[in-house]
């Protein structure tokens, strides 16, 4: 899409110079090496990719800025085996000037984020992320380039205010993460300072999304309710975006390097050229060299074979782990619910498994501990609550208020049969505290529970409940087991990774097999 000097004429103020590329990525989660497609996967660059392309306008006479947009320091075993170190190395390499905080730079906590920070060599950007202790952003709020010409170039970064259930709630204890009308104030504050500092040009770098249940946080909610940002450079939600939105380029690759994008901005014209895996095939040797030597460690120190599957196990998001049941949710709920019993020596009735904990699929043959931390890659402990009936309805009717439309809350279950009626709307009630979802008003509208651990149901009844340390301090949409957490506190038992292959091994002899090729009718979703 193209913005005319003509639809903001500040932009025309910027001097005359090189021109300039801002090259962008976003929600990379750590799939930093080259994959070539297949017939169930679409090809991915490597992060060694980047610094090639930046190289290649550099010589066609741009000036050069690159930026990413978060979700960079965590979701895939190469990454997550240094806890994010890695990512940052690789940036680093790459010569990245700016980041935005998404919420998976909090997927270990804040004094991890701050370690990071201080090992890269370029800032952390978001201004509405702020430090309850001080009262200041948590991060640098914005960062100011000065070009060749003199001509300056202001960034602001703003984070998804959902991080704050998206992240585990424990790890963001202590933080304010604006949000609607603060949130649109926060951002007018920084376009006006960075106008007031001379700066010809004003990008938001964004971790929203332009879907509707981010809403009033989205990048467009944003738009509409400030004014003189010219470029939005977006991420969170995965979608492709380039359009014009209010006069302003908004723009988004996707994720995971299928993209890389590139704003050129050349005599008050500026526009986006999405650079697609496969039409550009460069990469820079030296970073390639040292993402190789990485990957290759954490191959081999996750080499192991664990299992086998006989079957292919759907890990997929959409359709899939976040629309509705599947056969890998069948199995991790299963193992979760198992492990649970293993620890406290009885049973389980039942467990839950928010879909956006699933990460990937699994392809029938060998499973090796690269597999599980691909497919799992959070570390999370299981963990055993007590709720109530009315406390389990509750749950699952939030966690299925966007359904069928994509959400990670979607409940995975074992012990459980369920029906979701999404032909009655949502009943929205009060917003929970701290966070981003809203409590049904009328618990059981859209969600039928007919059994749980074959003791039948009742919003009297108690039932113990396998489900991950995330799910238990109130993560995504499950308010409702902090609650009861907070009355009677959860049993520890073991991560995610070994609970699953624990069930694998001890439960199911080693092979997950035809009693797991398809989903098992738990939860309906009409």
């Amino acid at each position: 899409m193209i913005r005319d000097r003509a639809a903001d004429e500040r932009m025309g103020a910027m001097v005359a110079g090189k021109p300039l590329a801002i090259i962008h990525t976003n929600d990379t989660h750590g799939h930093d090496v080259e994959r070539v497609p297949t017939e169930s996967l679409s090809g991915n660059f490597g992060m060694a990719a980047v610094p090639a392309l930046r190289a290649s306008y550099e010589a066609q006479g741009y000036q050069v800025i690159l930026v990413d947009n978060g979700d960079t320091i965590q979701d895939a075993p190469l990454v997550d085996q240094s806890q994010g170190s890695a990512a940052i190395e690789f940036m680093n390499a790459c010569g990245y000037q700016l980041m935005t905080l998404g919420n998976h730079e909090f997927h270990w906590g804040v004094e991890r984020l701050k370690a990071l920070r201080a090992q890269a060599t370029f800032p952390f950007l978001s201004a509405n992320v702020i430090d309850d202790a001080t009262g200041a952003p948590l991060v640098d709020a914005d960062a100011i380039i000065e070009l060749d010409d003199a001509t300056k170039v202001g960034f602001f970064g703003l984070t998804a205010p959902t991080t704050q259930t998206l992240a585990n709630p424990v790890r963001v204890a202590g933080l304010t993460f604006l949000s609607g009308a603060a949130l649109y104030a926060c951002a007018q504050a920084e376009i006006d300072r960075l106008r007031s500092e001379g700066c010809a040009l004003v990008v938001c770098m964004g971790h929203l999304g332009g879907t509707r249940f981010f809403a009033p946080d989205r990048s467009y909610d944003v738009l509409a309710n400030t004014g003189g940002i010219d470029i939005f450079i977006d991420g969170h939600d995965h979608l492709v975006e380039n359009a014009l939105v209010n006069g302003t380029l908004l723009t988004e690759t996707g994720c995971r390097l299928h993209n890389i994008g590139v704003i050129t901005y050349d005599g008050g014209i500026a526009s986006e050229s999405f650079v697609a895996y496969g039409s550009f095939a460069d990469v820079d040797e030296n970073v390639q060299v040292l993402i190789d030597q990485r990957n290759e460690e954490t191959n081999r120190s996750l080499a192991a074979v664990v299992a086998n599957a006989s079957v292919s196990l759907d890990g997929r998001r959409a359709p899939g782990v976040r629309t509705c049941e599947t056969n890998l949710g069948d199995l991790v709920a299963d193992a979760y619910r198992w492990d649970g019993a293993r620890v406290t020596g009885g049973p389980v009735d039942c467990a839950i498994v928010n879909g956006g904990a699933i990460r990937a699929s699994i392809d029938v043959g060998a499973i090796s501990m690269l597999t599980v931390k691909t497919v799992l890659p959070s570390d999370n402990l299981v963990e055993i609550v007590e709720a109530t009936g009315a406390q389990l309805l509750e749950a699952l009717e939030a966690a299925t208020c966007e359904a069928p439309t994509i959400l990670g809350a979607f409940p995975q279950v074992s012990g459980i049969t369920c029906e979701v009626n999404t032909r009655v709307p949502y009943a929205q009630g009060a917003q929970y505290p701290d966070s981003t979802f809203c409590a049904p008003a009328r618990p059981g509208s859209r969600v039928t529970i007919a059994d749980v651990g074959g003791r039948g149901f009742s919003v009297a009844d108690t039932y113990t409940i396998a489900v991950t340390d995330f799910i238990a301090a109130g993560g995504d949409a499950y308010r409702a087991f902090k609650i009861a957490s907070e009355i009677s506190a959860p049993v520890v038992c073991n991560l995610d990774c070994e609970a699953f292959i624990g069930y694998i091994t001890e439960s199911l002899g080693g092979t997950v097999g035809d009693s797991y090729a398809r989903p098992q009718g738990r939860v309906t979703v009409v």
